[in-house]
């Protein structure tokens, strides 16, 4: 077999993986919508056998065996050709794979289905004990995982690699500890300052029906293809990508909150463009993939913050919200973008501000660095999690579903995905430092209803360029500097400076 049918049989190969594979988005996509409450335990023995076809499909030794063949050949020797990509890419996928049990893959997979459904319920009901259990298999069977990837370090690093590759514990510690250092410092002189954002403006009445209707309109604006996605409803929002021309996102509504679906649609709006601009051509391939968690959560931080929280683009877009809402019809633009931005510590970590973000994010690092050092057990999680938030934010949660709870990310299994949040607040800061270099002043295109030169920039050097480049090397490209905390620290000094007087 020559190289290049060696390739064309493990493309083939792989692209039909990722149509089962995209069946189980699908699945999953129900789960977490419209699925009737009593198909949750045949949902989770769905997922279970889906897992055991996927990884028998994922070990194959035909795999290693095409790409033994491919491997040194010419074919791969532009190292960044999207030959070479996925070449390497499905060599790292392989391996990584191998090293995995197919009964543990099926445990784990059947498990975090379970845990995630049984949250739902639980966490409503704000019943600890009875999630517990579940969570407890969860971590026990992502330890297992952990193990049996491997890692040099930690086990916390072999998680990290499944959403950030190349990331380490190490290196995020120090992050975090930079960051924390900066934020507690902005916070402080927040907290001195005598502007005081009317908060209040953002409780009012907020009619659902409206408040869905603003959503399918801001992110058609934003550059979001409502003829290839849709938006609904969910317990904790998400954006899942089935294919091309299926990007779908939910967001969670409330009558008397204004910013949860605004702000929260306008993430995941975030997530979609960048699943819509990557390359249909290479679907099914890594070149047509999301090159990491990170970089996918600086376009989600991005949209949502840097661009939805901007004075120019409320400029442009409060005079055609204002006449929607009989709540804001005595709030001043200006009033509406301070409450907007509001800096207030608070227990919920997706409606945090963007100041105190990263801190919310560092307790649950903390948290699972300590889980997947064996410092902590699931038992005594919630002391530790309302400590941290003590320690941090200087609040405590008063019930488990605002606070060990909150999340869906542990009962699903995704330990090491929450640092994700961070470096793509990291990365969106980095890059639209860049964008502005290369295209102007932007909010001043914003003011005008202008994002489409922002998109198409983010299109050319993010979301196009698939798996490329590993997720450091695609922000250094794309930025002309290797990836640093430095700009988001600029930013959220230069815009909360502004908004307070500082």
């Amino acid at each position: 077999m020559t190289p290049n049918q060696a390739y064309e049989a493990l493309k083939s190969f792989q692209i039909d993986t990722a149509y089962y594979q995209s069946l189980g988005a699908l699945a999953g996509w129900d789960q977490r919508t419209y699925i009737p409450h009593r198909g949750h335990a045949h949902r989770a023995r769905q997922f279970a056998a889906l897992a055991r076809l996927l990884h028998a499909r994922r070990t194959d030794p035909r795999i290693t065996e095409w790409l033994d063949a491919v491997e040194g050949s010419d074919l791969v020797a532009d190292s960044e050709s999207p030959e070479a990509a996925n070449v390497r890419e499905w060599r790292r996928d392989y391996e990584r794979a191998v090293r995995v049990p197919d009964d543990l893959a099926v445990a784990l997979a059947q498990a975090q289905s379970e845990g995630e459904s049984a949250w739902e319920s639980l966490r409503e009901a704000d019943d600890w004990a009875g999630f517990r259990p579940y969570l407890k298999r969860v971590l026990q069977l992502t330890r297992e995982y952990a193990e049996a990837v491997g890692y040099e370090t930690e086990p916390y690093d072999a998680l990290l690699e499944d959403y950030e590759p190349g990331e380490r514990a190490a290196r995020l510690q120090e992050l975090f500890a930079d960051l924390g250092r900066a934020t507690r410092e902005l916070l402080d002189r927040i907290r001195s300052a005598s502007v005081r954002p009317p908060v209040e403006v953002l409780h009012r009445s907020y009619p659902v029906a409206v408040q869905s209707e603003v959503a399918h309109e801001v992110t058609a604006l934003l550059g979001y293809d409502l003829e290839s996605g849709r938006i609904d409803p969910t317990a904790h929002p998400f954006e899942l990508s089935v294919g091309p021309g299926d990007v779908r996102i939910t967001t969670r509504f409330y009558p008397d909150y204004f910013n949860a679906a605004f702000f929260g649609s306008v993430h995941e709006a975030g997530h979609a463009m960048y699943e819509q601009g990557l390359p249909a051509e290479h679907w099914g391939t890594p070149m047509g993939q999301a090159v990491s968690m990170g970089v996918h959560e600086s376009q989600s931080r991005m949209w949502e913050n840097l661009v939805g929280r901007s004075l120019g683009f409320w400029r442009f877009y409060y005079p055609r919200l204002q006449p929607r809402f009989e709540a804001l019809a005595d709030v001043t633009l200006e009033d509406f973008h301070r409450a907007v931005n509001a800096v207030q510590p608070s227990l919920i970590r997706v409606e945090a501000d963007e100041v105190t973000y990263n801190l919310h994010i560092l307790i649950r690092f903390e948290l699972e660095l300590a889980l997947f050092r064996g410092e902590l057990e699931v038992d005594d999680l919630p002391d530790a999690w309302n400590e941290k938030y003590r320690e941090h934010l200087g609040v405590t949660p008063t019930s488990f579903k605002d606070g060990v709870m909150q999340d869906v990310h542990w009962s699903g299994g995704m330990f090491g995905y929450f640092p994700s949040y961070t470096l793509g607040n990291v990365y969106a800061a980095q890059l639209f430092e860049a964008a502005r270099r290369d295209l102007g002043e932007l909010e001043e295109a914003f003011a005008r209803g202008e994002f489409a030169p922002l998109l198409e920039w983010l299109r050319a050097r993010i979301h196009r360029q698939g798996r490329r480049l590993p997720p450091r090397r695609l922000i250094e490209r794309a930025t002309g500097r290797a990836p640093s905390p430095a700009p988001l620290v600029r930013y959220l000094n230069e815009r909360f400076g502004a908004l307070y007087h500082l």
